[in-house]
């Protein structure tokens, strides 16, 4: 055969037009059929209603920077572990012994629902985090779905799990916000037991070492400073009473010099004059003192007290020499007979220097006996700072676990202050809440299954199915349908077509099947477009 035999005919619309008419019958029934049998099983298929919440996660009403609160958990976290809770085993049970949920599936149910109530509930149930608009990734709501085989059901088992949601939330802020806030005291108490500890170690520590803490290095340096001027100022003071014990043995020296003088008659009185040169002597030694020294030093009290004893003393001797004067010219054998029997030691003026002497001697032996008690002080104190660079160091190793005992003590006490204002505002219901925005909603129309689109998928299964048979069955024809076939399998050209002659019986007979395959056709559209209907309308 030649080879423009093998070629293939290509074919317009008008030929696949054609192809459609001849093969309409099996073109509409089997869409018919499979938009019919999807749309039948889609009704059989058991109906599941979809009830939804809305939980909005409410922010303390109290500011974080007054109160922290004890449960930091973020939203996502704080969900799984209550999700985990509430869908427990016994949870979910006891929900479906309430509700008698999953009792009815029997049969044909079985193929759909899984033989475990609890597993079938926990696949019903969906919890979906919602974004705050505007904040991608932050999350402030959460949604509940619950399916069941009514509205009115699945309205009241989603209720039931939003109230549950929103219990445990409440159950578990408040249970964590305690549980801190005893865990806090317990480690508050043992802070306290060792800071009480460490406080009897530091109080023993500066009870053994007292004088010589480094605390009181300061004031131990201005008492020995103190102590030093004492026996600097008591030395100056005892070398002045040491002078003034010379000058009143000297003084006593005199006067038993002019008592002897005055006792013989050969000798002339010549002590007024020696004391007004030791009177000269003595200012000027004052005037030098003053150009030195206060009118407080004992230098110049010294000084001062040996002028008027000198003063005093000169004038005792010019009296007594006037009256040894007087007396003489009477009876110069017998006054000097009655002055050498008057005894020395009856005179006034040695009593008195006896008794400044003696005085004298008490006030040296005084200021010796006070520069001892102040140098075993200043030796006592000088034993003290020597020692306080090894008490400091003493004291602050033991210091040293007060210190982080005293830190963790406070760090606790306000820790565990923040917890308490934190679990009362829980307590109170002040803190972050759960509260519902959307309640769990009365479905009107099953969410599962979509009949409607079950049906445009039946009706597009049946086009297909259709249309493939059609085709299946034109591949499988070998009859010549047209004079463009003929011209294909033979080499002659076709020069005449005879049309089919029929009698007037087979034409009522193609009238009356045309007529009956148009109805058939409309009433298969019209069912087709009812089913659609009804199923848009129904879900």
């Amino acid at each position: 055969m030649p080879d423009e035999l093998e070629e293939e005919v290509s074919r317009s619309f008008n030929d696949y037009w054609a192809i459609a008419v001849r093969r309409r019958r099996w073109v509409f029934i089997p869409l018919f059929l499979c938009w019919a049998a999807v749309w039948a099983i889609s009704w059989l298929v058991p109906n599941t209603y979809r009830s939804e919440a809305l939980i909005l996660v409410e922010q303390p009403r109290v500011p974080e920077q007054y109160v922290v609160p004890n449960v930091t958990v973020s939203l996502q976290d704080r969900l799984q572990s209550m999700t985990q809770q509430i869908l427990s085993r016994t949870r979910l049970q006891a929900t479906i012994d309430r509700f008698g949920l999953y009792s009815h599936h029997r049969g044909l149910a079985t193929l759909w629902y899984s033989e475990d109530p609890v597993e079938q509930m926990r696949a019903d149930i969906n919890i979906e985090l919602v974004e705050s608009p505007g904040h991608p990734g932050e999350l402030t709501a959460f949604k509940i779905d619950y399916l069941a085989g009514t509205a009115e059901l699945a309205q009241e088992v989603n209720s039931e799990l939003t109230s549950l949601f929103i219990d445990e939330n409440l159950k578990s802020q408040q249970q964590q916000s305690e549980s801190t806030t005893a865990f806090l005291e317990n480690q508050l108490s043992n802070a306290r037991t060792e800071l009480e500890t460490q406080e009897a170690k530091v109080r023993a520590f500066k009870a053994s070492h007292f004088g010589d803490l480094p605390s009181q290095l300061e004031s131990n340096v201005q008492i020995l400073t103190g102590l030093q001027t004492q026996l600097d100022n008591n030395q100056r003071a005892l070398d002045g009473a040491k002078q003034q014990n010379l000058y009143l043995e000297s003084l006593l020296q005199q006067y038993q010099t002019m008592h002897a003088n005055l006792g013989s008659a050969d000798s002339p009185t010549t002590s007024p004059q020696e004391l007004d040169k030791e009177l000269f002597d003595l200012r000027s030694q004052l005037a030098d003192a003053r150009s030195r020294y206060t009118e407080s030093h004992p230098d110049i009290v010294s000084l001062k007290e040996r002028i008027q004893q000198t003063e005093k003393l000169k004038k005792d001797a010019e009296a007594e020499i006037a009256s040894q004067s007087k007396t003489a010219t009477d009876t110069s054998a017998a006054g000097t007979a009655n002055a050498a029997e008057i005894p020395y030691e009856s005179s006034t003026p040695v009593m008195q220097i006896r008794s400044e002497l003696k005085a004298n001697q008490l006030e040296i032996a005084n200021y010796e006996h006070h520069s001892k008690d102040i140098e075993s002080q200043i030796a006592t104190y000088r034993s003290r700072l020597n020692l306080t660079p090894e008490t400091e160091q003493e004291l602050a190793d033991i210091s040293r676990g007060y210190e982080e005992s005293k830190a963790n003590y406070n760090s606790l006490l306000q820790k565990q202050n923040q917890s308490q204002l934190a679990t009362s505002l829980e307590q109170r219901q002040q803190g972050e809440q759960f509260r519902i925005i959307d309640p769990p909603s009365s479905p009107a129309k099953p969410s599962s299954p979509n009949h409607f689109r079950l049906s445009l998928i039946g009706f597009a299964l049946g086009i297909g199915v259709g249309i493939g048979l059609a085709a299946f069955l034109e591949m499988l024809d070998e009859r010549v349908h047209r004079e463009k076939d003929l011209e294909g399998v033979v080499i002659a050209p076709v020069l005449v077509s005879i049309p089919h002659l029929g009698s007037p019986g087979e034409d009522r007979h193609r009238v009356l099947v045309t007529f009956a395959e148009i109805g058939t056709a409309v009433a298969m559209f019209a069912l087709i477009v009812a089913g659609n209907i009804y199923a848009f309308y129904k879900g």
